[in-house]
């Protein structure tokens, strides 16, 4: 789905609910001083859900209102599910979430508290999923699925429309991959606005499947996805979503568990960020790769922060 230039982006931002909008961002004096680039940091986690995903489930709702009313099913690791509930609250209509039985705890009992009726099934996100889409079928139900909906990609490039809309210009973007709607939202309202900057996914080294679909050029799947950072824990790739990552994404990269956790403890010690490490994979890439965006301006987002007490002290303390 192609944006009908800044028209579109306009609308959609516009019709976000404003808790989501306008989010902070700026340049780390620190982080950018010591991995060699200017580094703008751009803050997804001051909301009621913690996290990006309520662009675009509110511009979703917004335009899909009336199909959804008799009630929405989708599976999730946590944090879609917080922004469907929270939309599907807000416009009156019953939500349903399968997530895995090993979820994260924090993020099942925030979907719960937005009203949403949580259901736990599968081994991972992915079977999470074939069990939601079977229960919405049998239930005549709206399944909606995170990286098909073009509605929540247009919602979440509006991160980048931010970005770019007072005229800062990026030499790169370096943006989480999962299911793909946050990073080929993002590189389609780029490449409207600003084509010269390059769009880089990062993917989980345990969790390769969107990146080596990326790399082929063709749908690929893993047996198993295993990372910390569960937001990201992709094994069967939306189709959909290749069609776009093929053709607005300039690179995907793979960052290591370990990588992850130096770049939630860099984000705590410089700024007092909690970051879970979905969120932090953007970080994770560029202190990998300093050589590669040296002197180069870069933004990135930080999407979650729905870290779990354990987390906390078994990776941040």
């Amino acid at each position: 789905m192609k944006f009908r230039r800044e028209t579109e982006i306009q609308a959609a931002y516009h019709a976000i609910d404003a808790v989501f909008r306008d989010t902070p961002q700026f340049v780390s004096a620190d982080l950018s001083r010591h991995l060699g680039s200017t580094i703008t940091l751009k803050i997804e986690t001051v909301n009621p859900i913690g996290c990006f995903k309520g662009r675009g489930t509110d511009y979703l709702f917004f335009r899909r209102a009336d199909e959804f009313r008799a009630g929405v099913a989708a599976a999730s690791a946590g944090n879609f599910g917080q922004g469907l509930a929270y939309s599907a609250r807000k416009f009156d209509a019953v939500c349903t979430i399968f997530a895995p039985l090993k979820a994260n705890p924090l993020k099942i009992e925030k979907m719960k508290a937005l009203g949403a009726e949580v259901i736990l099934h599968g081994n991972d996100f992915d079977e999470a999923k074939t069990a939601a889409r079977r229960w919405a079928n049998a239930h005549r139900l709206a399944f909606v699925e995170d990286g098909q909906e073009p509605e929540v990609a247009i919602g979440a490039g509006t991160i980048a429309y931010e970005l770019l809309k007072e005229g800062a210009t990026y030499d790169a973007l370096i943006v989480p991959l999962g299911n793909g709607s946050l990073l080929n939202g993002m590189a389609k309202v780029s490449k409207a606005l600003s084509p010269t900057t390059k769009v880089i996914g990062v993917c989980a080294q345990g969790a390769p499947a969107m990146a080596e679909s990326f790399r082929r050029k063709s749908f690929f799947e893993t047996e198993s996805a295993q990372t910390i950072a569960d937001g990201i824990a992709v094994r069967t790739p939306v189709k959909a979503a290749l069609k776009d990552l093929f053709e607005y994404v300039d690179d995907v990269v793979l960052v290591s568990d370990d990588e992850i956790k130096v770049a939630m403890r860099s984000l705590a010690q410089a700024h007092r960020l909690l970051i879970e490490p979905a969120g932090a994979v953007g970080l994770a890439a560029l202190s990998s790769n300093a050589e590669r965006f040296r002197k180069q301006r870069v933004a990135i987002p930080l999407c979650g922060a729905n870290v779990t007490d354990s987390q906390i002290r078994d990776w941040l303390v």
